[in-house]
This record gives structure tokens, sequence and C-alpha cells, in this order.
């Protein structure tokens, strides 16, 4: 086959492959199990790379594997992190916020003003936002490799060193969030009890698929991973990312609303303390610092550079 009957060949699979991920996604809701996550990952990697030389062929296999044991690693230090000895942090965030909001708890503030036992339009919104932390990063990282893989290799760079510096900060410092610190379940309580319907809005849509995946997702999930969040990081990660590549300067700042909705969205549903959200936004901040400083020396080295 020529090439352009190849590049044809390679843009209908990967139209069949997201048709068929939407489809599962309606039917089954969002993948949350590695092993499945990772399994989607791999065929968008192959079909991806149809008719590529041995060379690109070569070349994916070993991304793919990082790309596992990146996960895999992540999954594994992650659920045992709050095993390892070090001393559980119940009230620190807690007395951070209050310090930062004049002795107020945002979290416990939010609810009482916002929510209702009828679910209203913000909680639908919320509940969208929240979702997106399992599909956009992920989703990015296959756009990039498939279309651009030396701004997939940038990204990974960025988007591992987050994960790792998370990992490390669970370890070190295990954290109870907002809505384990407000249920009478613990003895710890130590705020007023908080709703935790992170899932509802989707309930509101007739997807009920996706909100019982959520709800095994964090079923699953080590709880007192807390510290930095996660969600607001990626959030403003893919943003960081993208940031330069915006054509208009008004379009970089309409697209941190997204972040700023994902951390309005963390706080009102007790996922995370706002310690955590500006926490995890300053890990982000330090990957792409040391990143575009590396890059930038490299680039200045490099035999190319001197020419």
């Amino acid at each position: 086959m020529n090439n352009l009957t190849i590049k044809k060949t390679r843009s209908l699979l990967l139209l069949a492959y997201a048709a068929i991920f939407l489809w599962s996604f309606q039917t089954h809701g969002l993948p949350v199990a590695r092993m499945a996550v990772l399994s989607w990952v791999a065929v968008a990697f192959v079909v991806g790379n149809i008719g590529q030389p041995k060379r690109k062929q070569l070349q994916m296999i070993g991304d793919l594997l990082f790309y596992a044991a990146m996960w895999l690693s992540y999954d594994y230090s992650r659920g045992t992190a709050d095993s390892l000895g070090f001393p559980l942090q119940v009230e620190l965030p807690r007395n951070i916020d209050k310090f930062l909001f004049i002795g107020n708890d945002p979290n416990v503030w939010i609810q009482e003003h916002f929510w209702h036992q009828q679910i209203r339009w913000y909680d639908v919104v919320g509940s969208l936002v929240y979702f997106t932390h399992f599909f956009v990063p992920v989703a990015t990282s296959v756009y990039l490799w498939v279309r651009y893989r030396h701004e997939w290799v940038r990204y990974m760079r960025r988007f591992a060193t987050v994960l790792f510096a998370g990992v490390v900060t669970y370890i070190v410092a295990p954290t109870v969030p907002p809505w384990m610190a407000a249920s009478d379940k613990y003895e710890y309580q130590i705020l007023e009890p908080l709703q935790r319907t992170t899932g509802r809005g989707w309930s509101w849509l007739g997807l009920e698929t996706v909100s019982s995946v959520l709800l095994r997702g964090q079923q699953w999930a080590n709880p007192t991973a807390a510290l930095p969040s996660l969600h607001a990081a990626f959030a403003l990660f893919v943003v960081f990312f993208f940031w330069r590549k915006f054509p208009r300067v008004w379009l970089r700042w309409t697209a941190l609303s997204f972040p700023l909705a994902m951390a309005v969205t963390l706080v009102y549903f007790g996922e995370h303390y706002v310690t955590d959200i500006f926490v995890g936004w300053a890990y982000v901040a330090g990957s792409f610092w040391f990143w575009d400083r590396w890059e930038s020396k490299r680039a200045t080295h490099s035999p190319l550079a001197s020419e």
C-alpha cells in the first residue's frame, strides 16, 4: 500500500476505535481498572502506528512499556503509601485552610450555602468536571503520541514527575481528606458532616454506569492519598502544557476556568482541602520549571544549535 492509503486506513481505524470506546463508555462506563485503561491505550498505540517502519514499531513497544510501568508503579506505591509507618496528617491541611480563609472551613461553608437535597445544575457540572480527571490526561497523552511523538515525550517527562512527587508526598505525609475528617465513622472527626456526592450529577443525566464506576473507583483507591490533589494538578497540567499553543491570549485565560472549576468542585464535594489543591498546582509549576530549563539547556548545547 502507498503512504496515502496507509494514512487513510489508519485514520479510519482510529475513528472506529473512538466509536467503539464511546459505545463502551455508554454501556459499561469509563474504564478505571488500570489494566483496562492500559489495554485501551495499547490498542490506540497499535492502531496509530499501523504502516510505520520497523524502527517506529520498536519505538512504540518501548513507549508503551514505559507508559505501563509508570502507571503500575504509581498504583502500587499509592496503594501502599499509607502502610509504611509515617504519621497520618489529620489537622494540618484543615488548619492551613482555616488560616487562609480567616477561621472558616471552605468545604463546610460551600456545602452550607450550595448543597441541596435536590440536584442543582452545578452538581451536574461538578460531576462532569470531576470525571475529566479520569479521561482528559490519558486521552491527551494518546493523542500526542499518535500525532506528535516529540510533544508526547515532553508531556510524559512533566507528567511522570508530578506523579512521582505526588507518590513521595503520599508516603511521607498520608493525609485525611475532608470527607473522612467529617465522618463519624472515624475517631478523628474534626469537621461538621459533609456530603460526598461526587457522582450524583451522572445519575441526574441518566448515566448510572458512570456513577457506579466512580463509586467503585473511590472504594478501591487509597483514601489518605489526598495531599497533593492530582485532580487539581492534572487539570492545570493540561492547560499549562498547551498554554503557548493557544492562538489568542484571551483563550489562554479562558482555559484557566477548567482548573479553577476543578478546584471548586473538589472543595464542594469534600474531596480535597484548598491546601491539597495549592500543593498540586505547585508540583505542576515545579515540574514545568525544571523540564523547561533542562530542555532549554539541552537545545543550547546540542550540535544543531551551534550550526
